[in-house]
């Protein structure tokens, strides 16, 4: 992995250290998933064990990276978080699916949202309401969700290989049975068999009683996962006939998603 290994000789201390730093956190988002070992990132730095813990404590003191628990793996942290989140108003899915996600809302006038994985988890990214006065607030921007809870959530779970599904599903069973005991990852791999089955996730109250969701997953041109497109109502809005009239207006966003980042991946294909 040569590619990985961190430059920088030749600059001055202080300079050389923002360098290293800011490898390092580029090295944690691109191992998002599991998060990195100490060992780990000083192997793909090219560091030295001592230089890679000492950036990591500054960064760590500075809430941008995360050592969890009690793996000891580091991981991007909440200041990281928030920075990605400022720079999506102006970069990214968020600016290229916001019009989409408006659209979405306006025609079924239920709250459409859109959503990223990060790590184990789901998270907000956007949210827009449609004119239906009834709402449920089970999603909004900002929110973390275990992957599978919810219908975004459970969307990106499925499209998820079979590892790494299980993977997700064992590193969060204990939050699972603290937090949602009706979603304990047996029922899960349940729900993931379904949403592969129908090319869509279904909802029906799971996590709040009156909350139901529709969601699907978008990609990227070769396949792997961007994020998930999600409805969200109460329930008396998502029965049939209703919910299949609504899953084409769903799929139509989420494709019309997917070719707006294909013609932004074919100019920036090493973006």
């Amino acid at each position: 992995m040569e590619q990985d290994k961190v430059k920088g000789s030749g600059k001055t201390s202080g300079a050389q250290s923002v360098d290293r730093a800011l490898a390092l956190l580029s090295l944690l988002g691109r191992h998002s998933g599991e998060g990195l070992s100490l060992s780990e990132l000083t192997a793909l730095s090219g560091l030295n064990k001592p230089t890679v813990r000492r950036l990591l404590l500054a960064l760590i003191n500075g809430g941008m990276v995360d050592q969890c628990n009690p793996t000891h793996r580091y991981q991007l942290g909440p200041e990281a978080y928030l920075l990605g989140l400022r720079a999506s108003e102006h970069h990214g899915l968020v600016r290229t699916a916001t019009r989409n996600v408006a659209r979405l809302a306006k025609a079924t006038e239920d709250a459409a949202c859109l959503s990223v994985r990060r790590g184990l988890y789901s998270l907000c990214l956007h949210r827009e309401d449609g004119p239906y006065p009834i709402r449920t607030y089970a999603l909004v921007p900002g929110a973390y969700h275990p992957l599978g809870v919810g219908a975004g959530s459970l969307a990106m779970l499925a499209a998820l290989p079979d590892d790494e599904v299980e993977t997700t599903l064992e590193a969060n069973h204990q939050t699972l049975a603290a937090e949602y005991p009706s979603l304990m990852p047996e029922r899960l791999r349940e729900l993931v068999m379904e949403t592969r089955q129908h090319g869509y996730a279904l909802n029906p109250g799971l996590v709040f009683p009156d909350s139901w969701g529709l969601g699907i997953a978008l990609y990227w041109p070769d396949g792997t996962l961007v994020g998930a497109l999600s409805l969200a109502a109460i329930e008396s809005r998502m029965q049939e006939p209703r919910c299949r009239q609504l899953l084409p207006l769903l799929k139509q966003e989420a494709k019309d998603i997917e070719a707006q980042i294909a013609r932004q991946y074919a100019k920036h294909p090493h973006g």
